[in-house]
């Protein structure tokens, strides 16, 4: 179709079209760049909270911290976080947690903003290429005087073309965005559940004790009934 269409003389004439090649290229970089990383991060967080749950609850907390080390899905970095709290410490692993989760997400949605702004920018510089392309119909219709299909066929094919590769970038920049970005919210919901299930298993271990240390201070706190006296015949 566009066997004799000169694309040499369209990137030296038209800065549109030469951007819009500069966003699929970038396009193409990130996506391929951030599904290499959500890759080698993918992991299996089930087997992973399983193992440290179960060495947490036989009191390997080295073990069960070197397996959250080791751990490529986040789920190792938040789960580290609950292991290697101290029990009584426990009401600040709530902070500490949002902390940690907030690192991960800035590793796992870096580059998304180049691919959200390709996906609502490519459109609009395709739009200024249709926009350009008619423009320049209607200057070589003033140059040659005529509106001859041969003179404003450059023109409108640019026109055309601007606008189709407009889309082109933004529909596969949409769609690479909406997928990372839902991995992401997976990813960190499942290492925030697992980091929270741990801190439910290690609260349930200590409560047997916590009871007994309470049942001994409310007997100890107790006032003691004075002996009534005894009648005697």
């Amino acid at each position: 179709m566009y066997g004799n269409f000169d694309w040499f003389k369209l990137c030296s004439e038209s800065p549109v079209f030469v951007t819009l090649v500069g966003f699929s290229v970038v396009t193409c970089g990130v996506a391929i760049e951030r599904a290499h990383y959500y890759w080698k991060r993918r992991g299996n967080p089930d087997q992973v909270a399983r193992e440290v749950t179960q060495k947490m609850r036989r009191g390997e907390v080295k073990e069960a911290l070197w397996t959250c080390e080791h751990t490529a899905h986040p789920v190792g970095a938040v789960m580290q976080i609950v292991a290697g709290a101290p029990v009584d410490r426990n009401f600040r692993i709530d902070e500490r947690l949002q902390v940690a989760l907030s690192e991960q997400k800035l590793l796992l949605e870096r580059n998304l903003n180049v691919l959200g702004t390709m996906a609502g920018v490519a459109p609009l510089v395709g739009l200024l290429g249709t926009v350009w392309g008619i423009m320049r119909a209607f200057h070589d219709m003033a140059l040659v005087g005529s509106a001859a299909p041969t003179v404003v066929a450059g023109g409108i094919a640019e026109a055309l073309i601007t606008t189709a590769v407009g889309l082109v970038v933004a529909v596969p920049s949409l769609i690479f965005y909406n997928h990372f970005a839902r991995r992401m919210n997976v990813m960190l919901t499942i290492a925030e559940n697992h980091a929270r299930a741990l801190r439910s298993a290690m609260n349930e271990g200590h409560e047997p004790d916590d009871r007994n240390q309470r049942r001994g201070r409310e007997e100890s706190l107790r006032p003691v009934r004075a002996a009534e006296p005894v009648s005697v015949g």
